[in-house]
């Protein structure tokens, strides 16, 4: 998976835990402010079933004593609906007039206060009405038909003049005491003759539902803000740390490719100016920031493949064989193999894979052309083609940035997308380059790494391959050298012969150990076996070579002779400039 969709994937985690705890937090205040007016309700319930259960009771007190004499007042006049009863009305010793009030009339007097004192509407209603006042209302008569059905209390929230109540109606069953008075209308013991309504204003008790809901519904707010925040932070912090484990992952593979490229001067710094200059050309072209950062590590990447190339290759100063460029273009696909397999750098793999294809299709690996090449690796292309360009090989000088546009204008259509070339000439045509980026050794360990292609073996001098080399470009600044010292070692074979071939090694060894110590400035050539040169950057202070202490106790001598340099042609060939010593050395030899 690339880092680009890693990022997505860790942005969704984000977004689906974001989501998973705003619905969390939804139904709990969802079921909390459902639970505050379900237990409204359930208040409402238990108080009318409590009010209606103390109704029955005060009833039930009452009809076991066959009824309550009251005195006849204005409020409690004689009940008409009783004047069938014998001893209705009674007069006591003392004159005072009472009246017989049956269970249900006490208990609809008491209802009729209890309404007035609390706002609690409760009633005595019936099918069969003794008392008109006891006439069902469209509600009640639906509850008295399911009553006298299941014979069970009924209940339901409804609205009376526009409020919502809680209504109950309680059954009252028919007993022995009940037929005194209500026997006359057809009722048996068991039968349900009507019922107790009572009705539970719910808007106080809604009210402090919504009180409670509100407090709990900001508690829930500040709850889900907390989370949001833990959320963001937490995905914020792995986000950060996953960015920077993918930079500290990138910066490894960036230092194994820096150190990669410090193996030899040339490519020190080849990926990093591929990369500055993909990145002008792909502005030039108006790619988005995001396909340029693609390029950019791409190009960082895009010689990873060159880890697995011999060092005999790899570092070879002279032009490669065919043998040898094939195997160096199998780095194209070893460092598409190797990208492949890491998560972060698979998205950069096709743009390396591609980045040697040709427009005209000679290109490798896979000979593509035309529109089967990504853009982003005919960019690659070019500008690692302008870098090859314009920096210096030991084997061809550097280009002008002028003549390096110029050769990739000719390769138009060509070798390049034609695109690519039109924005290249216009991005890379100001651009500044180091002009200290070449081959040659210039420090220690440059050298010691040199001493692969172009050292002596035995006695680590250079060898005859390097002063051909030097001398087919004196022309150049930092290959043009002042004088020579041509040496000859007379009497080495009697030597050789004498003490035996191990011996005569040690002695050139430390023969050329001392010349490099007396001329640390110059370089020092083993031509043939016992034949060395010396060039020198500047005109010695003596034309003299003193005896050499490494020679000393043998039979050994050394014939020398200087040649200036200024005079010499630039082109002379090393068979010419190797047989001017040699003739000079035998001509002394003679004269000795």
């Amino acid at each position: 998976m690339s880092t680009e969709n890693n990022y997505k994937l860790l942005n969704k985690y984000a977004i689906f835990a974001l989501l998973i705890w705003s619905i969390f937090i939804f139904i709990f205040l969802y079921y909390n402010i459902k639970s505050f007016y379900q237990y409204a309700d359930e208040l409402a319930l238990n108080e009318a079933k409590v009010s209606v259960q103390k109704d029955f009771a005060y009833r039930s007190w009452v009809s076991s004593h066959g009824g309550v004499y009251v005195p006849i007042t204005l409020r409690t006049p004689p009940n008409p609906y009783l004047k069938n009863i014998k001893n209705r009305d009674v007069t006591t010793n003392d004159g005072q007039s009472l009246t017989l009030m049956n269970p249900s009339y006490t208990l609809s007097q008491m209802m009729h206060d209890y309404t007035e004192l609390y706002g609690i509407r409760t009633k005595i209603t019936s099918s069969k009405l003794m008392n008109p006042k006891n006439k069902p209302d469209p509600w009640e008569a639906k509850a008295l038909k399911i009553v006298e059905k299941s014979k069970l209390p009924f209940y339901e929230k409804s609205n009376i003049n526009h409020h919502q109540y809680l209504r109950y109606l309680g059954p009252m069953i028919t007993q022995q005491s009940c037929l005194k008075c209500h026997g006359i209308q057809g009722y048996k013991i068991g039968d349900v003759r009507g019922g107790v309504s009572i009705s539970i204003p719910l808007k106080n008790a809604y009210e402090n539902a919504y009180n409670q809901s509100f407090r709990s519904v900001a508690f829930g707010c500040i709850v889900w803000l907390f989370g949001l925040v833990l959320i963001w932070f937490s995905s914020n912090k792995v986000q950060q740390s996953f960015k920077m484990q993918i930079s500290l992952y990138e910066q490894n593979i960036y230092s194994l490719v820096d150190l990669m490229e410090q193996r030899d001067s040339y490519t020190a710094g080849h990926t990093r100016r591929v990369a500055h200059y993909a990145s002008l050309i792909a502005r030039q072209m108006g790619c988005n920031e995001r396909e340029i950062h693609q390029l950019y590590r791409a190009s960082m990447l895009h010689d990873i493949g060159k880890i697995s190339t011999p060092d005999s290759i790899l570092l070879k100063p002279s032009r490669l064989n065919q043998s040898e460029y094939a195997v160096i273009q199998e780095h194209v696909t070893t460092g598409y193999n190797i990208l492949k397999s890491m998560d972060i750098f698979k998205d950069l793999a096709e743009i390396v894979r591609h980045h040697h294809e040709r427009y005209d299709g000679l290109g490798y690996p896979q000979k593509l052309k035309g529109d089967q090449i990504p853009i982003l690796s005919y960019i690659m292309c070019l500008a690692d083609a302008f870098d090859a360009m314009t920096t210096d090989r030991i084997y061809k000088g550097r280009k002008s940035i002028q003549e390096a546009i110029k050769e990739i204008q000719a390769l138009r259509g060509k070798q390049f997308h034609p695109l690519v070339v039109d924005a290249a000439v216009v991005a890379l045509r100001d651009i500044e380059i180091e002009q200290t980026i070449f081959q040659d050794p210039n420090s220690s360990l440059e050298k010691a790494r040199f001493v692969y292609f172009y050292n002596d073996q035995l006695t680590g001098a250079y060898n005859r391959e390097y002063l051909k080399f030097v001398l087919q470009h004196s022309e150049q600044d930092i290959y043009h050298y002042q004088g020579a010292h041509g040496i000859y070692l007379h009497h080495f074979s009697e030597y050789n012969h004498e003490f035996g071939w191990h011996a005569g090694d040690v002695l050139l060894t430390l023969f050329a150990e001392e010349l490099r110590t007396r001329f640390p400035e110059a370089l020092v050539f083993r031509s043939f076996g016992d034949d060395f040169i010396i060039l020198h950057k500047k005109r010695p202070h003596t034309l003299d070579i003193l005896p050499f202490e490494s020679l000393k106790g043998t039979h050994v001598s050394a014939c020398y002779h200087y040649v200036d340099l200024q005079n010499i042609q630039s082109d002379i060939s090393i068979e010419a400039f190797e047989a001017l010593f040699c003739h000079q050395c035998h001509e002394s030899d003679m004269n000795a």
